[in-house]
């Protein structure tokens, strides 16, 4: 009896320990620590094939995890493609897609965000007794109606804390670097400003002269009116620094204008104490990078130390930041009972350049970058995973994955319930990662390029096939150059763009570059998969109900009375961090 009962102990903890019994883990609840770069390509990092950017950390985690090769974010943007990671859902379905030029968040001080009635991942685990935490960049809107209604505020949507960027870095946050918000429209409107200009000083002289017959009241009203035109403008362009480069603690604002010298320091000392103070957890943690977007700053500890100029610098201190965090983790016990994500936001940003320096990131392989919503290099992404003794290391998944996938899967985690009232595009992807399934659950995926359905990719399981069709793809400049250069970014609609009818079609599982387009001709199945294709579309339009939205020209537009102020507006400046930039 007694060797039975040992035989059927030796049993039970074999399957255990075999299977990872995710019952008890998830009655655990662990702690959830999610790390997204921001404008990072797939090819700028070591575990993804770069050799000439130091990314051991990183790489650190994927020997310790699984590494996702086809991880596709929602869109090739920042606003939307976090909106769609922070609900599970396409950003259509939020407000959060643009019908016009501008398809991200311009000003801290616009009306548009993250609407209310969405739910965040961070709310649900809140309601499962998560203390959570964002620390770093947002840009899912602060305000709607008055300046501390703060509405779209990262508070406001789940979050027990907050530090960081509540909008994105710009060329205006850093002196002496070519401004990028809006630069063709403010060349324009200092021109049509020199133009007012040139005629009140014409029209002073005529008179003065006797030259021109005029009256002074005319002159009067000129110079009025175009005083009136220069201050509408240059009230909101010309103090950029100030309106949109600025750090938060919870609601309120600690520098205005951010010291980008010291910015990677605070971020990095604020996310070593959140840990700290939530050791006992369980907790969420969300480290949004502000890296690697542009204007690039990066400290003096890693200037000119990569190979691959100012962009691997900021690459690598991104890097040894992730590491920071490692090493708290390992510091406090807590990296076994720790979930742990790394990815992009989407694909770099190929036309981001200062003369014939690249500013933007890498890749690879694939076609395209950010601001593309088809090509794959502009929605493809590093997604990494570690969860030591419930993941198997060193394990690689080569099957379509989303950004969305992440909400269901840490709700899962910490024993949460999905909404029942909306579409959820995301997939749990705990079977996936533990080896339990082989196959994705997406069939589908759909790539938008703002509210425009660029291109379709299904998954056709029983073949192993990965078909993707293009509807719409833009018009590179110079052609054949990959990218839009010469624009800050490939647009979605209009002469920018080339519709195709019938669609382009390429099976990623054989030419993952997208570099030979199948036709009737050399694909047998070609008529037969864009038929699917175009079924899956009508479906998919089916589920969508119409949303106001939230990246209008309106929403865009800058706002005085919603302008976050650490002072009196206009009179904000302020620095409540002191000189404090040492951690730890």
């Amino acid at each position: 009896l007694c060797f039975r009962r040992y035989l059927l102990m030796s049993l039970t903890s074999c399957l255990f320990w075999n299977t990872f019994d995710f019952s008890a883990a998830v009655d655990s609840k662990p702690n959830i620590l999610l790390f997204l770069a921001d404008d990072l390509g797939i090819g700028d990092i070591g575990c993804y094939g770069n050799n000439s950017i130091r990314t051991p950390n990183i790489d650190r985690l994927a020997r310790e995890g699984v590494k996702l090769t086809q991880h596709i974010a929602a869109a090739s943007l920042c606003t939307p493609s976090r909106a769609a990671f922070l609900t599970g859902r396409y950003p259509i379905r939020s407000g959060m897609a643009s019908s016009n030029r501008y398809r991200a968040l311009q000003w801290n001080a616009g009306s548009g965000g993250l609407p209310a009635n969405e739910t965040t991942f961070a709310r649900l685990l809140q309601q499962q007794g998560y203390t959570t935490g964002l620390i770093g960049k947002w840009h899912q809107g602060v305000n709607c109606e008055f300046f501390n209604d703060h509405c779209h505020h990262p508070l406001s949507h789940g979050f027990d804390y907050f530090y960081g960027m509540p909008l994105t870095l710009r060329n205006n946050c850093q002196k002496n670097t070519p401004p990028d918000l809006d630069a063709a429209l403010q060349d324009k409107l200092w021109l049509y400003s020199q133009i007012i200009t040139l005629a009140v000083l014409t029209l002073t002289a005529g008179k003065l002269t006797g030259l021109i017959s005029t009256r002074w009241k005319i002159i009067a009203c000129v110079t009025l009116v175009g005083g009136l035109f220069f201050i509408s403008w240059y009230s909101s362009y010309g103090f950029v620094q100030y309106w949109n480069c600025i750090l938060m603690r919870n609601h309120d604002v600690t520098e205005q204008p951010m010291r980008l010298e010291r910015t990677a320091f605070l971020m990095l000392k604020e996310a070593i104490s959140f840990i700290k103070r939530n050791r006992h957890g369980p907790f969420l943690l969300f480290v949004s990078f502000l890296h690697v977007h542009t204007p690039l700053f990066t400290t003096a500890k890693f200037l000119g130390k990569s190979r691959h100029g100012l962009y691997g610098d900021n690459v690598e201190e991104m890097d040894w930041m992730v590491g920071k965090i490692l090493d708290v983790l390992d510091k406090e016990d807590l990296k076994n009972h720790t979930f742990t994500y790394f990815a992009s936001d989407h694909g770099g940003h190929l036309e981001a350049q200062n003369g014939s320096a690249q500013l933007g990131g890498w890749n690879g392989i694939y076609k395209g970058g950010k601001g593309m919503g088809g090509w794959e290099g502009g929605i493809r992404v590093p997604g990494i995973f570690r969860w030591p003794g419930v993941l198997p290391a060193g394990t690689v998944i080569d099957e379509p994955t989303s950004l969305m996938d992440i909400y269901p899967t840490v709700v899962h985690l910490a024993g949460g319930i999905l909404p029942h009232d909306r579409v959820i595009d995301g997939r749990n992807l705990m079977p996936l990662l533990q080896g339990r399934a082989q196959k994705s659950d997406h069939e589908f995926l759909f790539h938008y390029c703002g509210s425009y359905l660029h291109a379709v990719r299904w998954h056709q399981k029983d073949s192993g096939a990965i078909w993707k069709a293009h509807f719409v793809t833009p018009v590179f400049h110079p052609p054949g150059a990959g990218a839009c250069y010469g624009k800050k970014n490939c647009p979605c609609f209009g002469e920018g763009v080339t519709h195709h009818n019938p669609p382009l079609l390429f099976d990623l599982s054989r030419d993952p570059s997208e570099a030979r387009p199948l036709s009737a001709d050399t694909e047998p199945l070609f008529d037969t998969v864009i038929r699917k294709i175009g079924r899956a579309i009508e479906e998919h339009r089916r589920t969508l109900t119409p949303v106001p939205e939230q990246l209008s020209v309106y929403n865009m537009v800058w706002k005085p009375w919603l302008q976050p102020c650490c002072g009196t507006f206009p009179f904000c400046w302020c620095d409540k961090e002191g000189d404090s930039t040492q951690i730890l």
